[in-house]
């Protein structure tokens, strides 16, 4: 559906020329979203499509270890949006403290993202609200360190940003003056809190999140701290028991489709069009979680039987096989922390693992020698090549 207006421009001067920055009207929209026939089907089948996501996760042997991993594989792909070259192996090198030939920038963006969800995640469960507080104490984890550490990290932006372009003249996109960012944000705030009219999580967090990418309100940051707000909405409103759905492959396989339907929406208000397209996300997103997390399982259970039957050794090997589910990639000194064994018997117990082809030695050193449990690795790492 098209609507005649979805917000307003509002000229205002940039480095001495005259922009059009353009104001989104509250939410919602109006006139009100058409949920009915196709797109009513679209709602039941992604709803349906997290419920078994979040009923597949309780039924893992331990839902932190995927929710750990899974959180890992979303900061790859959503940092990759925004042009890193970072990967998983990478990321994982550097939470080991060692980073050959990892682009150290990028890194450290993707283990800021981390950051920022498990801060959000923490405050929700201790009943904070989904607030503007919130979303500016997560841009500050966000921009910590790093590139864009000097872009005002948790505080809104107070000058003109653009998207695309050399400058606002010939942006593809000129957010909201900074003089209407706190009350754009203020009147998002709004939207997150009403609970009267009944509307479905998912449409929520649909309308929410190019709301948010509308105002654009940080100077950097945006895009990651969007699609952030996302899982955190779907967790909030209880249709996840742990934040497990994240769009960022999705949205990285369709990026032009993506900012097409953005852009779609400011121009013509065809909310219905991005609705339609971010349902179909949803579901292909939770149904691929749900196969991930029964493919892993299957895995750990084919490794774990492999394992006790290595004869002699085998319990060690699998005190190590454990220790490599709960961190796919370890140093031997870690590995000896985390299992309490010391460094000849985890040494000797890692070496049967990779003599039955489950763990392999990745950096080819004979001190401080790192070890990856690879098919692990590659389950998460489909689609995850940098752009």
């Amino acid at each position: 559906m098209k609507r005649i207006e979805t917000g307003i421009y509002s000229t205002t001067t940039v480095g001495g020329e005259n922009v059009r920055a353009y104001v989104p009207h509250p939410l919602p929209p109006a006139p009100p979203l058409d949920l009915t026939g196709h797109r009513q089907r679209l709602l039941e089948r992604a709803t349906l499509a997290v419920g078994r996501l979040d009923s597949v996760s309780a039924l893992l042997p331990d839902p932190h270890l995927f929710l750990y991993a899974y959180v890992r594989r979303e900061a790859v792909l959503s940092s990759q949006i925004e042009g890193t070259q970072s990967s998983l192996s990478d990321l994982l090198l550097f939470e080991l403290e060692e980073v050959p030939g990892a682009p150290f920038d990028d890194v450290v963006e993707v283990s800021n993202y981390i950051a920022a969800l498990e801060h959000g995640m923490a405050r929700l469960k201790e009943e904070f609200p989904l607030s503007n507080r919130l979303l500016r104490e997560m841009h500050a984890h966000l921009m910590s360190r790093g590139r864009g550490s000097d872009k005002a990290p948790g505080e809104f932006r107070r000058s003109q940003n653009w998207i695309g372009g050399t400058r606002p003249g010939n942006a593809r996109f000129v957010p909201p003056p900074p003089q209407e960012v706190e009350q754009c944000m203020a009147s998002l705030e709004q939207f997150l809190h009403e609970d009267t009219s009944g509307m479905p999580i998912l449409i929520k967090a649909a309308l929410a999140h190019v709301q948010f990418e509308t105002i654009h309100p940080f100077l950097d940051g945006n895009g990651r701290l969007g699609r952030l707000l996302i899982a955190l909405l779907l967790y909030h409103g209880g249709l996840l028991s742990q934040p497990l759905l994240y769009l960022s492959l999705y949205l990285k396989q369709h990026r032009s489709v993506y900012y097409d339907l953005l852009d779609t929406v400011r121009a013509q208000g065809d909310w219905e069009a991005w609705v339609d397209f971010f349902l179909e996300g949803v579901e292909e997103t939770a149904l691929g979680a749900v196969q991930t997390a029964r493919r892993l399982v299957a895995l750990f259970e084919t490794d774990t039987r492999r394992t006790q039957e290595g004869g002699r050794g085998a319990a060690n090997a699998l005190r190590v096989l454990t220790a490599l589910r709960q961190r796919p990639m370890l140093s031997l000194k870690q590995l000896c922390q985390s299992t309490a064994m010391n460094f000849q018997t985890a040494s000797k117990a890692m070496q049967l693992l990779v003599t039955s082809g489950i763990a392999r030695e990745l950096t080819g050193q004979r001190r401080n020698r790192i070890f990856v449990y690879d098919a692990y690795l590659a389950i998460l790492n489909e689609g995850g090549e940098p752009l």
